[in-house]
């Protein structure tokens, strides 16, 4: 063989080999490129990936994000079962009828308190806030017969906060996962199991609470002892303004029978001394002396009721006052509808005693 043939020979060699070292090279990296692909997805389509888009979505205020990582129809509605599960078994004051009747209810009026639920929730995630749905508890609470405020504070949601997430097991397309939460009020932690399981496209949805009443049943009882002692504490002050509030209702029944618009110079007189002299300063030196007792920290709830009871029918008398003044009747109607809130809050506040007294004896009772 000449020089010129093998060199030839030669470099037909160093070529075919870079070739093969190319090809390898390319097939190298089609494997990596597939291997990160392949990871990326797996890390993507996980229950750990699910709960990490959960917590950031939260934190961006992403409510389309939520929804996707969130199954809430059912996430609420088995929230719903184990929170009105024995609600009014331990209650002597009903007769078996009316728990039967109040039982029946609460199962008819369900969609519309998870459908409100999920609404208070997405606004929750989406401003940071705690709204009421549609803006005030009595189109969802009173107009159903409840106090959605009311039901809304028993879930203990606006008072947990979120800790940490931990082990997720995962067996096929479902999962539980660990996530610590803490309650504020009370500063206990507790662990929920996340139900998880995975959609059709992959992609994870944690559906419900596997141990949501026990959670309830851990820190329900400690608001109610803190509530129960701030009764007691209290009970004094607001029996004694319990009286003297009731003598004010009866001399100014007696002084509104015309109805307002129809008061005579004498009886608008009598009325704006009645409250600006003995009603409203009665309310806000109650007011006062309450807010000199120190308040459990797991009845702060019933504290602020109280307060904003308080504030809510001074506003009201301040209206009617106006009203007087002016024979405005906008400011009578903004009174009248002043009252029917502070009713509504007052209402609550006799729930929550009442609510406490029953489950002195069942410590658990949410």
């Amino acid at each position: 063989m000449d020089d010129y043939t093998w060199k030839k020979t030669i470099r037909r060699r160093r070529i075919h080999r870079n070739r093969q070292v190319f090809g390898l090279v390319v097939l190298l990296i089609i494997a990596a490129i597939a291997g990160t692909a392949w990871y990326f997805y797996n890390q993507r389509h996980s229950p750990s990936y699910a709960l990490k888009e959960i917590q950031t979505s939260i934190e961006k205020h992403d409510a389309d994000t939520f929804r996707h990582y969130v199954n809430l129809d059912l996430l609420t509605s088995r929230a719903y079962d184990d929170l009105t599960a024995d609600l009014f078994s331990y209650d002597a004051t009903l007769t078996a009828a009316t728990k039967a009747s109040y039982e029946k209810f609460y199962i008819m009026v369900k969609p519309q308190l998870t459908s409100g639920t999920e609404d208070t929730i997405m606004r929750r995630v989406a401003d940071g806030s705690w709204t009421m749905p549609e803006g005030t508890d009595i189109l969802k609470g009173r107009q159903l017969g409840i106090d959605y405020e009311r039901f809304l504070e028993r879930t203990q949601m606006r008072h947990t906060s979120f800790v940490q997430f931990g082990k997720v097991e995962r067996d096929g397309t479902t999962a539980t996962a660990k996530m610590t939460i803490r309650d504020e009020d009370t500063q206990t932690e507790f662990t929920l199991e996340l139900a998880m399981e995975q959609a059709a496209d992959g992609h994870w949805q944690v559906t419900y609470i596997k141990n949501y009443r026990a959670y309830l049943d851990a820190v329900t009882p400690l608001h109610n002892n803190d509530i129960a002692q701030y009764i007691d504490s209290t009970k004094d002050i607001v029996a004694a303004y319990n009286e003297k509030f009731e003598a004010y209702k009866q001399r100014f029944t007696a002084l509104a029978s015309a109805g307002p618009g129809n008061f005579t110079p004498a009886q608008k007189q009598s009325l704006t001394a009645l409250l600006q002299q003995e009603v409203i300063p009665a309310l806000q030196e109650r007011q006062q002396k309450l807010d000199a007792i120190d308040v459990p920290s797991g009845a702060r709830y019933l504290a602020s009721q109280r307060q904003q009871a308080t504030a809510i029918t001074i506003e009201a008398w301040q209206h009617f006052l106006q009203g007087i003044s002016d024979d405005n009747p906008d400011e009578f109607a903004k009174a009248e509808s002043l009252h029917k809130e502070a009713l509504a809050t007052d209402l609550r506040v006799d729930d929550i005693i009442r609510h406490t007294a029953v489950s002195r004896n069942i410590p658990n009772l949410p």
